[in-house]
């Protein structure tokens, strides 16, 4: 099994998921929908439904992996470690986004979702209640960023995990992320090794 969890201003239904799905067919991918944008609640409502999913469709004979993209990298961290999942994957990571998103702090539009919400100062300051420092991290982790992301410097990811955790830079891209076809083949070998 492999869950999914979008970014800031996303869904369940983001390419990257679609992306997944058509990719790793043979896969069982789960991508929820969640308010990314309101930590406490992300974070309460995705313990809450990976708990459950975990539960009643996970087997004891396959890996169990987390996809996070952005803020559900950020997430993903958190909850990776205290859900059981096997293995983390975070890709083009927000891995301080109580400083990160201080600059769009303001009226926000969710187009995915075709929503919009008032990200607050509040808000954004509650996302470091869940930092998760790369050395608490407790289940392998891979890191995968486009070095051209224009909203998150790869360098940040470089210098929080360096040596901890297994990291593929690539060159150029965006934030969007542009190197899913590379992506799909390590997500795929770390799921065919767990």
């Amino acid at each position: 099994m492999i869950v999914y969890l979008h970014g800031l201003n996303s869904a369940g239904s983001s390419g990257k998921a679609a992306f997944l799905r058509q990719a790793l067919p043979g896969i069982d991918v789960i991508s929820p929908t969640y308010p990314a944008h309101s930590a406490d609640l992300a974070v309460a409502r995705l313990s809450n439904e990976l708990s459950r999913l975990l539960r009643e469709r996970g087997r004891p004979d396959e890996p169990q992996l987390l996809v996070g993209s952005s803020m559900g990298g950020f997430y993903g961290a958190w909850l990776a470690q205290r859900l059981g999942f096997h293995h983390l994957v975070m890709i083009n990571p927000a891995l301080q986004p109580w400083q990160l998103l201080q600059q769009v702090v303001g009226w926000q539009l969710n187009e995915a979702l075709g929503l919009g919400y008032f990200l607050s100062s509040r808000m954004v300051s509650d996302t470091r209640r869940y930092h998760t420092p790369a050395e608490a991290l407790a289940i392998p982790t891979t890191v995968l960023v486009d070095k051209g992301d224009e909203l998150i410097d790869y360098r940040v990811a470089q210098e929080v995990y360096g040596g901890r955790v297994t990291m593929h830079c690539f060159e150029g891209g965006s934030h969007t992320f542009e190197h899913m076809d590379e992506a799909v083949a390590i997500i795929t070998q770390i799921h065919q090794s767990c």
